[in-house]
């Protein structure tokens, strides 16, 4: 027995010594090591053996891996551990062998023997010593589940996971918790290769991505489509589940535009602007003053706005827009840029009847420059009257199929006006061939933007189904969305004046 002992003792030297080189261990805690080591290592080779011994033993060579652990943190030396952590990690699970051995029947002491390979990142240790856990106590369906487990989140092995599974329903077939947990475990394996599957789909798209912009940089569809990518690029994620909070869903949102944009910009810097082949159109000189307005951009707006009157220098709605805009901005060239107005357009008798009420609106925009500067309306009232503006001249000019054309071309620009939807509305009633689907496409699109607080509107549409044209059995439904969309007073009033409405007198 002492020659054992004697060999085992031996075999701790080289740890010892590196411990006591490093740094880690004083040459005095080195003998404290050696003395108490001795004494346990006497106590593991006795004829009577005692499991409490073996105990004694792991917690404290466990003891011994903590403080070494705890020394290498404090003074930053992470070396040379297969030649002190490793021999002392082996010395350790060689005991529990020895104990699970002799006492096969002490599953504490087996689990405690998994739990430490665990914590040390023995992971092909913890396999073999559940396979020998399971050849002495097969009868225990929690330990198959267990084991199982440990392959699969451990250590990422499904094909291990799914052949104890198999292994554990031969020994019990008609165990429901190893039927739920194995089942189970398919899932996770089936959602771990969806995923797989999904981050090769994006390598590859990334590459495609890559390939199409190096050659197809020049062509703008490419540039657009790359920023719409970005764009939706989060959306299937959050169809499939839901974001934790408003708060988190705005950002991911914020995320995705600003991605896009950065492709946008990347996009322009590559491509030739259409500035130099004069392709500003008039209906987008308007989004763009808007749209710089909102963000703040003052001289953006004010540069807009001035190259919108050198490119369409014949329209009222040009100087009009022009004009409003740098009274808005508080800009003193105001008075300026009417009198250029003036050289182009001519605001006559004749001016007015053909062009309808854009040159009226550079005569007060005139007074307002000239008299009232301080008054200025907000960026969303400028936006929603051009929209109505323009709608209007569409009609005047084109009739109602240029109307149709520009009320498409704007419905999904906010912000809108009630009055907007109202126009559209009455001009198809004007036609001799009046489509009722026309006049609720028009209804839906304002109850949209407006039916949570415009009682008027809903009653408005009841009566149109209620019309020669409409369907009165539609009322029925549109009276129940009314009371579900409607807020507030917006429900009381519309109660009572759908009542005067059934009742006739309104």
């Amino acid at each position: 027995m002492a020659e054992i002992v004697q060999q085992r003792l031996e075999d701790r030297i080289p740890g010892l010594e590196q411990l006591e080189r490093v740094g880690l261990f004083t040459k005095k805690e080195v003998r404290l090591v050696i003395k108490k080591s001795t004494a346990l290592e006497y106590k593991l080779h006795r004829p009577m053996l005692r499991k409490e011994d073996f105990i004694t033993y792991i917690e404290y060579e466990i003891g011994v891996l903590e403080l070494i652990k705890k020394r290498r943190l404090r003074i930053g030396y992470n070396f040379k551990k297969d030649e002190i952590e490793f021999p002392i990690m082996s010395r350790i699970s060689s005991v529990f062998r020895r104990a699970t051995a002799k006492w096969k029947d002490d599953l504490q002491l087996w689990l405690s023997h998994v739990a430490f390979c665990k914590k040390w990142n023995m992971k092909t240790q913890v396999s073999k010593v559940f396979l020998s856990l399971l050849a002495i106590h097969p009868d225990k369906p929690a330990l198959w589940i267990m084991a199982a487990k440990c392959e699969m989140e451990d250590r990422n092995s499904s094909e291990s996971a799914r052949h104890l599974f198999l292994r554990a329903l031969r020994f019990h077939p008609k165990n429901k918790k190893v039927y739920l947990e194995y089942f189970r475990m398919e899932l996770m394996h089936a959602e771990k290769l969806r995923r797989q599957q999904k981050e090769l789909e994006q390598a590859e798209m990334a590459m495609v991505s890559a390939s199409v912009i190096n050659k197809y940089a020049n062509d703008p569809l490419t540039w657009d489509y790359m920023a719409k990518c970005e764009l939706e690029a989060g959306l299937g994620a959050e169809m499939g589940a839901e974001l934790q909070s408003t708060k988190e869903k705005a950002s991911d949102t914020v995320r995705r535009e600003e991605r896009s944009c950065l492709v946008y910009e990347e996009g322009l810097k590559s491509l030739q602007t259409g500035t130099g082949c004069r392709m500003l159109s008039l209906l987008h000189a308007y989004i763009c003053i808007s749209v710089l307005q909102s963000t703040g951009d003052a001289d953006g707006a004010t540069r807009v706005a001035v190259a919108a009157t050198k490119r369409f220098s014949q329209s009222v709605e040009t100087w009009s827009c022009s004009l409003q805009t740098l009274m808005e901005l508080g800009s003193a060239n105001v008075d300026e840029l009417f009198q250029e107005a003036l050289k182009h357009v001519n605001p006559k008798v004749t001016l007015l009847t053909s062009i309808g009420s854009g040159a009226e609106s550079v005569v007060k925009l005139h007074i307002f420059s000239c008299d009232q500067r301080g008054l200025a309306s907000t960026v969303p009232a400028v936006s929603m009257e051009v929209k109505k503006k323009y709608l209007d001249w569409s009609y005047t000019t084109g009739g109602y199929k240029k109307a149709r054309q520009t009320f498409r071309s704007l419905h999904e620009h906010r912000p809108f006006s009630k009055e907007f939807f109202l126009r559209m509305i009455q001009i198809e009633k004007e036609q001799d061939s009046l489509k009722m689907s026309n006049i609720r496409d028009y209804y839906e699109r304002a109850l949209r933007e407006f039916g949570s607080s415009d009682e008027d509107l809903w009653l408005d549409y009841i009566k149109e189904e209620r019309g020669p044209h409409g369907q009165a059995e539609n009322s029925g439904s549109i009276h129940w969305r009314a009371m579900k969309s409607l807020e507030g007073e917006c429900v009381e009033r519309f109660v009572t004046k759908y009542t005067l409405l059934q009742t006739g007198h309104i």
